[in-house]
């Protein structure tokens, strides 16, 4: 053992050089017959470019960094070594550990210089940067450490304005937990979120109160006029619209980005799904038999003689009802509420978003991207798949077991 290191501290090996097998088992079986002690080990690889670290306590007696410095140089790749003090003093509590997911059409370095600079603003320790996406660099993963003792509140809000100021990359902050990466249940409102299109204001559009409607919706949606009765006034405009019109535009509705790709997906990784909707049912259903989606909830239309009445049937489907249907449902299904993740756009979804443990406003007005966890503003739909931490490898291996995927394949080749 070198004269500068002493048998009580750990050592770190870092080894560098291009990849390929045989170097952790030449290396290992070095330190393993040496009697060295393993204390942590860690690899990551680059473009073909390896570092490999091992944190070891090598034995009194013996040589064994000689023998690994030599077997290196026959594997074509350099080891460095220096020793690491054992800090003394109490252990030290858990790190207040967090995860930050950057997904854009395509990242840079002035994108993600951007993230960095705001980290380290905010005191945040940088433990491990993970690429997501296989071809180009569209999505990475931060896991940081804030300072103990720190909510994370104040850099949620400062990611959210860097994001909003970009509009080019959205940036999503959550907590590192058992439950971020075993969400069970993924809930959505349709009007503008699951669907490119408010319902509403198409038929209102055929009805020939198109700019009434609009202007109902908009200040519901801005939270400006109470929700209920905001749709007894936009429904009661439609009074006399064939029900035809509705069913019509049902079985053509227009998917948001991303959809097609995000609800096969969570399907076959046995995710359960819904939609809550404070839309109408014709619509829900429609979409819930196409998409093979697990319950739909949203407001029923009366209809007499083939026409709208102007009313609907049943309890509507506002903030409150919203809430309460998620936690139904997670229930219903067994699952904890920290395993829901819920989607909306609108002033009222802020409750059910509230209610899941990952609650995402998607291409949402301010106030409601202001009140979630997280937001999504530049990419689609299949953007929350990255906020589970799936890779862009775990996608395409999930994509290729999707009914059709095989077919496709082969007639490609």
């Amino acid at each position: 053992m070198p004269s500068h290191l002493t048998p009580q501290e750990p050592v770190l090996l870092t080894v560098i050089g291009r990849d390929h097998p045989g170097i952790a088992s030449r290396l290992t079986g070095l330190l393993a017959d040496a009697g060295a002690a393993l204390l942590d080990i860690e690899q990551v690889v680059v473009q073909d470019r390896l570092t490999l670290c091992f944190l070891v306590r090598l034995p009194e007696k013996g040589d064994v960094l000689k023998e690994l410095l030599f077997a290196a140089h026959e594997l074509g790749v350099s080891l460095e070594f220096q020793s690491v003090p054992v800090p003394g003093g109490k252990p030290l509590p858990p790190p207040n550990r967090h995860v930050v997911t950057v997904v854009g059409r395509l990242l840079g370095a002035r994108e993600l210089h951007a993230v960095s600079e705001c980290l380290a603003q905010h005191d945040a320790n940088i433990e491990r940067i993970q690429r997501l996406t296989e071809a180009e660099l569209g999505s990475v993963e931060f896991h940081i450490s804030l300072p103990l003792g720190r909510e994370p509140e104040e850099l949620k809000r400062a990611l959210l304005e860097l994001s909003m100021a970009s509009n080019t990359f959205d940036v999503a902050l959550q907590r590192e937990s058992l439950y971020r990466r075993s969400k069970r249940l993924v809930v959505m409102d349709m009007d503008s979120t699951l669907i490119r299109i408010e319902v509403i204001d198409e038929l209102a559009r055929v009805h020939g109160v198109g700019e009434q409607v609009s202007r109902i919706t908009e200040r519901a949606m801005q939270g400006e006029m109470d929700y209920d009765e905001s749709l007894r006034q936009r429904v009661a405009l439609l009074k006399g619209l064939d029900a035809r019109v509705l069913r019509d535009l049902a079985s053509t509705l227009p998917l948001t980005e991303g959809a097609e790709t995000l609800i096969p997906v969570l399907k076959r990784l046995g995710y359960r799904t819904a939609i809550i909707s404070g839309g109408f049912s014709v619509a829900a259903e429609a979409l819930k038999n196409r998409l093979g989606i697990d319950y739909a909830h949203s407001n029923m239309l009366e209809e007499a003689e083939g026409k709208l009445t102007g009313r609907t049937l049943g309890p509507i489907v506002n903030a409150k009802r919203k809430a309460e249907l998620l936690e139904s449902i997670a229930e219903t299904e067994g699952i904890l509420l920290d395993q829901v993740i819920a989607v909306g756009d609108g002033a009222n979804d802020l409750l059910m978003l509230e209610r899941a443990g990952l609650g995402i406003a998607f291409r949402a007005k301010r106030k409601l991207r202001q009140a979630a966890d997280t937001s999504i503003s530049s990419g689609g739909l299949d953007t929350i798949l990255y906020l589970l931490g799936l890779t862009g490898r775990e996608l395409q291996e999930v994509r290729m077991h999707l009914p059709g995927a095989r077919e496709i394949q082969r007639s490609r080749g």
